[in-house]
């Protein structure tokens, strides 16, 4: 038993996770202490000059305060939590597998993007992921945009061919420095999020169009699980691998705890 207590990792206090976050951040952030020292005074401030104001009494004035504190200590975390993730992503930006990486930890939230590419040109590293969630399927890609265009309607094709009949759309993300159509890594959670498809109306009249307004596609947790498993199996028949210095596990994810430094 006593074994087994010492294999157990020792839990990191969350005052301990702050301070590791915040000199992790600072290293590329020199505006962090004025930041997250602003935003924790800020409603304490107010607080004082609202007590002047009003003349509250005493108990009044002792309650106010440690409210302001609270809400100064949870602003300032905020900030940090906020800076941390821009710097997390401005280290992985342009690292081969990055997106995915940040990707997946969004499986928990009804998405699934595998970190096995579906398409990868082992000389330029240009490689495409396909991930689904409940409004569709996506299609993710780094590298050249032409080729990337190229080999999406590809995997379209294919995708077609086992969702025949259906209406489930493509959702095509190429990542790029946010111009040109191409998205940023640290916009991409959003990008994924806020993607919306609508099927067409099937009354051609104005007023049933009216009645009967277009609406947002999206699958039941079974049809999710069954599109899964089919493109599950159509990836088993061409089985891409992924080449040297191209593996998404050895890029950092970036999460809270990526946030605690290197």
């Amino acid at each position: 038993m006593a074994d087994k207590d010492e294999k157990k990792p020792k839990k990191t206090g969350t005052i301990k996770q702050i301070i590791q976050i915040f000199k992790y951040t600072y290293k590329d952030d020199k505006q962090l202490p004025w930041l997250c020292g602003g935003a924790f005074i800020a409603p304490i401030v107010l607080v004082v000059v609202l007590g002047v104001v009003m003349k509250w009494t005493w108990l009044t004035w002792i309650l106010t305060v440690i409210a302001g504190v609270m809400l100064g200590v949870l602003l300032s975390t905020m900030v940090l939590t906020n800076r941390a993730d821009k710097v997390g992503y401005k280290q992985l930006e342009g690292r081969p597998g990055a997106a995915v990486s940040v990707l997946t930890n969004m499986n928990k939230a009804g998405f699934t993007f595998p970190e096995q590419p579906v398409w990868i040109d082992a000389r330029t590293k240009d490689a495409i992921w396909r991930g689904t969630g409940y409004n569709g399927i996506y299609l993710l890609g780094e590298g050249g945009a032409s080729q990337l265009k190229h080999q999406m309607d590809r995997q379209e094709r294919e995708i077609k061919g086992v969702t025949a009949g259906s209406a489930i759309p493509v959702y095509r993300i190429i990542m790029g420095d946010g111009t040109n159509g191409t998205t940023r890594l640290q916009d991409l959670r959003r990008t994924i999020t806020r993607m919306k498809s609508y099927t067409p109306s099937n009354h051609s009249n104005k007023l049933m169009a009216k009645i009967h307004p277009r609406r947002r596609f999206m699958l039941t947790k079974e049809e999710l699980n069954v599109l899964n498993e089919r493109l599950r199996t159509l990836q088993s028949k061409r089985g891409y691998g992924i080449p040297k210095g191209m593996d998404p596990n050895r890029v950092q994810k970036v999460s809270r705890r990526a946030m605690r430094g290197r």
